[in-house]
């Protein structure tokens, strides 16, 4: 058994997140405040780290209870506050200045932005596999590894990669409980360009993938289901969250446990 040891959100997708103590399952099985706001270009697209490095250079902190952000540029001691809602036309002007192209501010009021859609619920990863993937890189600690790879729920007291039990052969879902609450593991995540850079400076790692793939490979636990690992630049855990869920509520040092794995091509309810 595991223990729900840190929970982080994404308030504005792609930008920085913040830790919480406690977080409500939302509509669709995102956490509350994660992923809630997200900026887009002028066809919709979403401006992030993929696509922009500029978003590298972006810090933002939050005030939740206010529904407040603060930003400013990497280096800069000039910081902006906005009310997300109440100055959010504000905000995107300010983004617009900062980008240097015109950019929107949208809000998602069921469920965020989520990058898995058919897997929208929060993502999971042991504190031990980031302590283990951060020593692969020199000057890289489990702190920075974690802004890299931006999960919502670390658990701990488990070994390195236990999250590798929570998924099972494509088609299937491994149910686990955090607290009370029930959640299905899905599918391990295919990571993007984003964690091979700095993530204050959006400066590469050189070898960033090459080494994680050479070394995810040669560790890959007994557990994890091969069937998924087409190449091995995944890690952390996708989820889904039964509807029945909704509005449940998870805190920092629940236990976690998990089940056995069971069929599933589509949502429980």
């Amino acid at each position: 058994m595991g223990r729900l040891e840190g929970i982080h959100v994404y308030p504005v997708k792609s930008l920085d997140g913040t830790t919480v103590e406690a977080a409500s399952i939302r509509e669709r099985g995102g956490l509350e405040w994660d992923r809630r706001y997200a900026i887009v270009d002028e066809d919709g697209a979403y401006v992030n780290g993929k696509g922009e490095r500029a978003v590298h250079r972006l810090r933002a902190s939050y005030d939740l209870e206010r529904k407040t952000i603060t930003v400013r540029n990497q280096g800069s001691d000039d910081s902006f506050s906005f009310h997300l809602d109440v100055d959010r036309d504000a905000f995107a002007s300010w983004l617009t200045c900062f980008f240097g192209y015109e950019v929107d501010v949208v809000r998602a009021d069921e469920g965020g932005f989520p990058d898995d859609t058919d897997a929208a619920g929060p993502t999971v990863i042991s504190s031990g596999t980031l302590g283990t993937i951060a020593s692969w890189f020199d000057g890289i600690d489990p702190a920075e590894m974690r802004r890299r790879l931006r999960p919502n729920l670390v658990v701990g007291e488990t070994e390195p990669f236990w999250e590798d039990r929570l998924y099972d052969r494509p088609g299937t879902s491994v149910p686990f409980e955090i607290g009370s609450s029930r959640l299905e593991g899905v599918n391990p995540c295919q990571r993007c360009v984003v964690p091979t850079r700095d993530p204050d400076t959006g400066e590469p790692t050189d070898g960033f993938r090459e080494r994680f793939v050479d070394r995810r490979e040669a560790t890959l636990p007994e557990w994890a289901n091969p069937a998924w690992f087409d190449h091995y630049y995944r890690v952390m855990v996708n989820t889904r969250v039964p509807e029945r869920v909704w509005g449940d509520r998870l805190t920092v040092g629940d236990p976690v446990t998990v089940e056995s794995h069971q069929e599933s091509s589509a949502p429980s309810r």
